[in-house]
Protein backbone atom coordinates (compact mmCIF):
# COMPACT_ATOMS: atom_id res chain seq x y z
CA UNK A 1 0.00 0.00 0.00
CA UNK A 2 1.42 3.27 -1.20
CA UNK A 3 1.22 6.23 1.49
CA UNK A 4 -0.52 9.02 -0.04
CA UNK A 5 -1.22 12.34 1.90
CA UNK A 6 -4.06 14.82 0.17
CA UNK A 7 -2.27 17.91 0.98
CA UNK A 8 1.12 16.90 -0.78
CA UNK A 9 -0.91 15.50 -4.00
CA UNK A 10 -0.72 18.24 -6.15
CA UNK A 11 2.40 17.91 -8.62
CA UNK A 12 2.94 14.43 -7.40
CA UNK A 13 4.12 12.17 -10.37
CA UNK A 14 2.90 8.09 -10.49
CA UNK A 15 4.00 5.08 -12.30
CA UNK A 16 1.02 2.76 -13.54
CA UNK A 17 2.42 -0.81 -12.92
CA UNK A 18 0.39 -1.91 -15.95
CA UNK A 19 0.94 0.30 -18.70
CA UNK A 20 -1.93 0.51 -21.23
CA UNK A 21 -1.78 2.85 -24.42
CA UNK A 22 1.85 3.59 -24.15
CA UNK A 23 0.87 5.76 -20.98
CA UNK A 24 2.73 4.47 -18.16
CA UNK A 25 3.79 7.78 -16.27
CA UNK A 26 1.20 10.28 -14.98
CA UNK A 27 1.40 13.93 -12.70
CA UNK A 28 -1.53 15.19 -11.17
CA UNK A 29 -2.35 18.43 -12.17
CA UNK A 30 -5.57 19.16 -10.66
CA UNK A 31 -6.84 18.53 -7.47
CA UNK A 32 -9.97 20.06 -5.44
CA UNK A 33 -11.12 20.23 -1.65
CA UNK A 34 -14.32 20.70 -0.17
CA UNK A 35 -14.74 22.82 2.90
CA UNK A 36 -13.79 20.41 5.24
CA UNK A 37 -10.66 19.59 3.61
CA UNK A 38 -11.74 16.41 1.82
CA UNK A 39 -10.58 15.84 -1.67
CA UNK A 40 -13.59 15.61 -3.94
CA UNK A 41 -11.53 15.92 -7.16
CA UNK A 42 -7.94 14.68 -8.58
CA UNK A 43 -6.73 14.76 -12.34
CA UNK A 44 -4.30 12.84 -13.58
CA UNK A 45 -1.98 13.53 -16.66
CA UNK A 46 -0.17 11.11 -19.07
CA UNK A 47 2.98 12.44 -19.43
CA UNK A 48 3.54 10.94 -22.76
CA UNK A 49 -0.07 11.74 -24.57
CA UNK A 50 -1.21 14.46 -22.32
CA UNK A 51 -4.44 12.61 -21.61
CA UNK A 52 -6.44 13.80 -18.80
CA UNK A 53 -8.11 10.96 -16.42
CA UNK A 54 -10.01 11.92 -13.45
CA UNK A 55 -9.48 9.24 -11.38
CA UNK A 56 -10.94 8.62 -6.81
CA UNK A 57 -7.02 9.67 -5.14
CA UNK A 58 -7.60 6.63 -3.03
CA UNK A 59 -7.21 4.46 -5.74
CA UNK A 60 -3.21 5.86 -5.77
CA UNK A 61 -3.09 3.50 -2.84
CA UNK A 62 -2.94 0.45 -4.21
CA UNK A 63 0.65 -0.86 -5.05
CA UNK A 64 -0.53 -3.40 -7.21
CA UNK A 65 -1.85 -0.60 -9.71
CA UNK A 66 0.42 2.59 -8.72
CA UNK A 67 3.58 3.37 -7.92
CA UNK A 68 5.04 6.20 -6.13
CA UNK A 69 7.65 8.01 -8.23
CA UNK A 70 8.68 8.14 -11.84
CA UNK A 71 9.96 4.70 -12.28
Amino acid sequence: MNSVSPAKLLNSKWTAVRPANKEKHFIVTEIEYSETGAVVHCLLEAVHSHNEYAIDWRALKDAETWRQGWK
